[in-house]
């Protein structure tokens, strides 16, 4: 480890002088992901990677300012924010005039315009049981008039989604008008359309002519497109040379140094700035870490955790990579990391109390802190609930079990309820005196074997003997959402200020989908149906707190924590600002071509 530690410090130090500058070129972002995608199919991809790349090329009707803090909605292809009725049930928007796809075989060689009936598509396409829609769960949760039943007529009868079939609560007014009509009151509505990751827009000519292909074949509205793919290799794409003219306009808080000097730097540059970006897949942290100090990198999204020490001493960009005009950027996320539990599974799922005393004893034995300190770096926070970081419920100071370490008791609540060693093989029996049969999903990332090694470590010291379940991450979330895994760790980034989607993670309609526990207690699903149907004020704020009381007494899911997000830019590039509630920043940077290093 020393002298890894030396060759890095090498690396760093002589990164710079590397390679010599390249002639004036295309304006290219190059970074790597640490997970590989599973496709650009908004209706059908739930993962952060794809979700990264999908609202480049999409759109949708609304969007988040990019430097506003606190967040603020406003127009994307709208030609404003959706207006609603005095009730909150309908809300009507226009999209913008003269807005049109990327190019497009299926467009049989003419320009093709947006229109609402581009939206009233999309939307369904997440209601059609051939999709298989990720996130149809959320899309059910907007409670659109007539969208479920229209789902669940196809299922029934066994026949293709009717497409043609008119939906109550989509209603396309003119060629640029769209009502929707809602079956319960949401004064939050716009927040739920925003994103553009899921929301943007399909045209129906491409999505029919790929047939089985939709993953691989992205056509949006929005400033990038698609042009080369290597699944889980590498993703490149090119600026939009049809994309309409859009500046850069935003809106910081006056006292926001960093913002207002963003917008002083780029306000009415048209965008994107750059020409192009290259995503290569690197799963495992050492590489991913060298590739960047190396230079063949422009930005770090995320330092990887074993390398917080060397980038970032103190949580201070370190002095060798300020010299080279290197910015770090330190955010704590709107997000969770969690292991879950899968309540339908006999042995740990359940509302039995021998079941939650298991979930709620594998929770106190879990070392968090020592997780944080040793894999982490430091960066992260212990959560108490389930509510993310600039989010509604989330509370600093509120304190719950959630986030204690407390091996003897954890150990007490096994004894109580049963669990012992009758063998004495050092794991613990199930209650019945069979063997106890638990296994942990997990992932072959660098960073996941330490964390496994770490709850090893844990479980057997209060006597539990946990199996991995090993597969990429692809495979895991596909078995976890159909309910064939029975614990695994994964993390969340909420997709919108309110509490409602973190909230939904405890609602059984949500179950596969956000709720991927599948937890089920009728409380709760009433509690999230009123969550998502009241105006703003203290008595939503109380259901909001009975809530997260029903997660930590039933422990469907083990919050772990809150991560602080360390990135950074090399000098070539700036302009970046870790975007809130959205994916999409790359239209809002810059690239000096000069600065970057011959390939």
């Amino acid at each position: 480890m020393r002298a890894l530690l030396l060759t890095l410090g090498l690396v760093i130090g002589s990164a710079h002088a590397a390679e010599p500058p390249s002639a004036a070129g295309p304006k290219t972002l190059r970074y790597a992901f640490r997970v590989a995608e599973t496709g650009f199919d908004p209706a059908k991809i739930l993962d952060l990677y794809s979700r990264t790349v999908t609202p480049h090329i999409f759109e949708s009707l609304v969007t988040y300012d990019y430097l506003a803090r606190p967040v603020q909605l406003k127009p994307l292809t709208a030609v404003e924010l959706p207006t609603p009725n005095a009730d909150y049930t309908q809300w009507t928007v226009r999209v913008r005039p003269g807005i049109y796809f990327q190019d497009d075989p299926a467009f049989g060689g003419k320009k093709r315009e947006l229109t609402a009936a581009d939206y009233v598509y999309s939307y369904k396409r997440f209601a059609d049981p051939k999709v298989a829609a990720a996130a149809w769960s959320t899309v059910e949760g907007w409670h659109v008039t007539g969208l479920k039943a229209a789902r669940d007529a196809a299922l029934r009868s066994k026949r293709d989604f009717n497409y043609d079939a008119p939906i109550a609560g989509l209603q396309q007014l003119d060629r640029y008008t769209l009502r929707f009509q809602l079956d319960k009151p949401n004064p939050r509505f716009p927040q739920e359309i925003a994103p553009s990751d899921l929301f943007g827009a399909v045209a129906r000519e491409v999505i029919e002519a790929a047939g089985d292909q939709t993953m691989a074949s992205p056509v949006g509205t929005g400033p990038f497109v698609l042009k080369q793919w290597r699944r889980g290799s590498l993703i490149v794409l090119e600026k939009n040379p049809a994309y309409r003219e859009r500046v850069y306009e935003a809106n910081p808080a006056p006292d926001d140094a960093e913002g207002q000097a963003l917008l002083t730097r780029f306000k009415g540059r048209r965008i994107p700035m750059i020409d192009r970006v290259e995503i290569s897949i690197l799963t495992e942290d050492q590489p991913r870490w060298l590739s960047f100090v190396r230079g063949e990198h422009d930005f770090l999204e995320r330092v990887p955790e074993p390398f917080v020490g060397i980038a970032a001493p103190n949580n201070q960009l370190a002095p060798n990579l300020a010299k080279q005009g290197m910015k770090l950027h330190r955010t704590l996320g709107s997000d969770v990391f969690l292991s879950f539990f899968n309540m339908e599974d006999p042995v740990v799922g359940g509302r039995a109390p021998h079941q939650i005393a298991l979930r709620r004893a594998i929770a106190l034995g879990m070392d968090l802190q020592r997780e944080i300190r040793l894999v982490r770096g430091g960066q992260a926070i212990p959560a108490q609930s389930n509510f993310p970081p600039h989010t509604l419920g989330y509370e600093p100071d509120f304190k719950s079990e959630n986030g204690d370490f407390d091996p003897p008791r954890a150990k007490a609540l096994l004894d109580l309820y049963g669990y012992v060693d009758r063998d004495g093989d050092g794991c613990r029996d199930a209650p019945d005196g069979s063997p106890l049969q638990l296994e942990m999903g997990t992932t072959p990332e660098g960073i996941q074997r330490q964390v496994d090694e770490l709850f090893d470590k844990d479980m057997r010291r209060i006597g539990l003997c946990i199996p991995f379940r090993t597969a990429k991450w692809p495979e895991q979330l596909k078995a976890a959402r159909a309910g064939k895994l029975q614990m695994w760790m994964v993390a969340y980034s909420s997709a919108q200020p309110d509490a409602y989607s973190a909230a939904t993670r405890f609602s059984s309609t949500h179950a596969g989908g956000n709720n991927i526990a599948r937890f089920s207690l009728p409380e709760a699903d009433r509690l999230v149906d009123e969550i998502g149907s009241m105006p703003d004020g203290p008595e939503r704020v109380a259901k909001l707190q009975r809530l997260r009381s029903i997660g930590v007494a039933y422990m469907p899911y083990k919050i772990k924590g809150h991560r602080f997000l360390l990135d950074i830019e090399q000098a070539q590039l700036r302009g970046y600002r870790r975007p809130m509630f959205i994916q999409n920043w790359w239209e809002y940077v810059d690239i000096t071509p000069a600065a970057q290093p011959i390939r």
